[in-house]
Parts: C-alpha cells; sequence; structure tokens
C-alpha cells in the first residue's frame, strides 16, 4: 500500500494510539475532517448502561453532520470493506472496544484479528482506527484483564505493522510513530 493511494491524501490505513482520555478520537477526527468533504464514523462500543449511552450521545453531538455514522460492535471487516470509501473515509473508534466486545463473547481472537487485518489491507478508501495503549500502566489484577491486555498489545502491534501511518498521542500532543 501506498501512503495515500486511496484518493483523499490520507493514508491508506492509519492507527492512532493513546492512553484513555488522551484526545486520540478528537484527533482522528479532525484528521479525516481536513483531508476529505465527509467521513464515516465507525462506532464499536455498545450502550449498556446510562453512562455509556452518555457518552456515546456527547460524541455524537461533537461530531455534527459531516459524519455518517454505522456500528459495527463486532463484525468490523465487513463494515469496512463496504464502507471506507475513496471519497469518505472511515474512522474506526475504537479497536480496544471491538476487542473487549470480542472477548466477552467468547470469540476467537485470533480469527477476528486476521479477519480485520485481511479488510484493512483490502480496504476501499482510507481507513484510521483509534486504539488506547493499554500496557503503560499497571499489570491488571484479574485473568481476564491480564488476557485482554495482552490481546490488545498484540493487536495494536498487528494492526500498527500493517499501517502506513502511526501516531501516539498524549494529553492531547501527536507524535508520529511511523510514516510522514
Amino acid at each position: 500500500m501506498s501512503p495515500s493511494n486511496r484518493g483523499s491524501g490520507l493514508a491508506a490505513v492509519t492507527l492512532v494510539l493513546g492512553g484513555a482520555r488522551s484526545g486520540k478520537s478528537l484527533y482522528a477526527e479532525r484528521l479525516i475532517e481536513s483531508a476529505a468533504g465527509r467521513g464515516i464514523y465507525c462506532a464499536t462500543a455498545e450502550a449498556k448502561d446510562a453512562e455509556m449511552a452518555r457518552r456515546i450521545a456527547a460524541h455524537r453531538a461533537r461530531r455534527g453532520p459531516f459524519w455518517r455514522t454505522i456500528e459495527a460492535p463486532f463484525e468490523l471487516p465487513p463494515a469496512i470493506a463496504a464502507n471506507a470509501l475513496p471519497d469518505a473515509p472511515l474512522l474506526v473508534d475504537c479497536l480496544t472496544l471491538w476487542l473487549s466486545n470480542l472477548l466477552l463473547a467468547g470469540r476467537a481472537i485470533d480469527e477476528e484479528e486476521e479477519r480485520l487485518c485481511a479488510g484493512l489491507h483490502c480496504a476501499p478508501g482510507p481507513v484510521v482506527l483509534v486504539a488506547n495503549e493499554v500496557g503503560l500502566g499497571l499489570v491488571p489484577e484479574t485473568p481476564l484483564g491480564r488476557r485482554f491486555r495482552d490481546a490488545q498489545g498484540a493487536l495494536n502491534q498487528r494492526v500498527a505493522a500493517l499501517a502506513d501511518r502511526v501516531v501516539f498521542l498524549a494529553a492531547g500532543l501527536p507524535l508520529v510513530l511511523k510514516g510522514g
């Protein structure tokens, strides 16, 4: 893949990493807004409680009419294939919630990662993915927490390896790790 082979001037695949509340989503949104006339927002969160419903509503309100929102809490690869368009880049927010959904549903993580990577490679338009960098903190107390942390680290490494551009956010400030 060449860094801008999908029509908008964006890299074909961009991964935006950072800790919780680091500014990842806003950075990714602005990246697409500055490069295209419209964008597709692929949400992976599920509103399973009132607090999460409020967070989702706040995200939607902030985005405005530039964005068309689709939801893909589980079936991310087909959502990428159907919605990443050369003139409307796709923002996946976020891989962390997608992975959490898969783990809690008992899905085969390695197979799902393989499908995701294949889908990214074949996406017809630019894709910007947001993910938490979870390996910078304490070791989780529970086996599930440790399994999630390990799986998220592996997923981030796989996506970063195939991405044309990788950006790390800390305190709202971007640090380009890969690509221009």
